[in-house]
């Protein structure tokens, strides 16, 4: 009995001693809530993460979304943990939102950054895979980051162009719809007929597989100029095909033209002597 007594007032002691200004037995306390916390917070993550999968979020603002939740949870662990050591929490949290506040002022460029980002991925002018124009550079977006956004060019160039600047310029993007439309103008004499003409640049297209026949191909006469008379040739194809139908049309229009003695004029002066 008298060893179960000593024993009883030795572990009073030692939650009656003070570090600093909280006591033993609150260390001791404080310790436990914090592991249970970091198994909540796991479990919570766990969850979560199964949900953002599940919702096929964009996998930049999925991550950011994961790590500014373990962020949160973690700092109400922390707070919870300081109350129970007897801390005044207010301080501390007024000692955070000073220190936020600067960090944010310092991080103001990647917060615009970051914030391009959410823009680009929730409006979703494009997406990964488009092939897009912005005012500065064009080509296939290959990642869309938290900063920056990545484009390879034709040429095989990778462009990054931050998050903030490609979010405010204008963007053509040509990948968007299933078909687009292939305009190639050609100019040819005023001795041509014109119906030979018309006819010739429809025969171009004719048994390319690409072509679509709705909407059919249009060819009609769309100017007249100094020395030539303009034509326009327009065809459907899906958007995939587009290149690639688009310089085989312009091989076959040359050849049609000189098989159809069509000549394919450029700018000249005819001067007239006039005796």
């Amino acid at each position: 009995m008298t060893d179960n007594l000593n024993i009883k007032e030795i572990i009073n002691k030692l939650t009656e001693t003070k570090l600093a200004t909280f006591s033993t037995g609150n260390l001791f306390s404080a310790i436990i809530v914090f592991i249970i916390c970091v198994i909540v917070i796991k479990v919570i993550m766990k969850i979560f993460g199964k949900i953002i999968d599940k919702v096929n979020v964009n996998n930049t603002i999925s991550g950011f979304m994961k790590v500014t939740v373990k962020t949160v949870l973690y700092f109400i662990a922390v707070i919870i943990t300081v109350d129970i050591l007897g801390i005044p929490v207010t301080s501390l949290v007024a000692v955070f939102g000073v220190a936020g506040l600067a960090i944010s002022l310092s991080v103001q460029n990647s917060l615009s950054n970051i914030a391009g980002c959410f823009t680009i991925i929730t409006t979703k002018p494009f997406v990964e895979g488009d092939y897009i124009e912005t005012s500065s550079v064009s080509g296939t977006v290959k990642e869309i980051g938290l900063f920056y956004t990545k484009i390879t060019t034709l040429d095989n160039k990778l462009v990054n162009i931050t998050n903030s600047d490609i979010s405010q310029s204008k963007i053509i993007n040509y990948t968007a719809e299933k078909q687009r439309r292939i305009d190639i103008n050609v100019s040819a004499s005023y001795n041509a007929d014109i119906n030979e003409v018309e006819k010739a640049l429809k025969r171009s297209t004719e048994n390319i597989q690409a072509v679509l026949s709705d909407p059919p191909v249009f060819s009609s006469v769309t100017g007249y100029g100094s020395s030539s008379v303009s034509y326009t040739l327009r065809v459907w194809v899906n958007t995939e095909d587009y290149w690639e139908t688009y310089y085989i049309i312009l091989k076959n229009i040359k050849k049609e033209f000189d098989r159809s003695g069509i000549e394919m004029t450029y700018d000249h002066l005819n001067v007239h002597m006039v005796k």
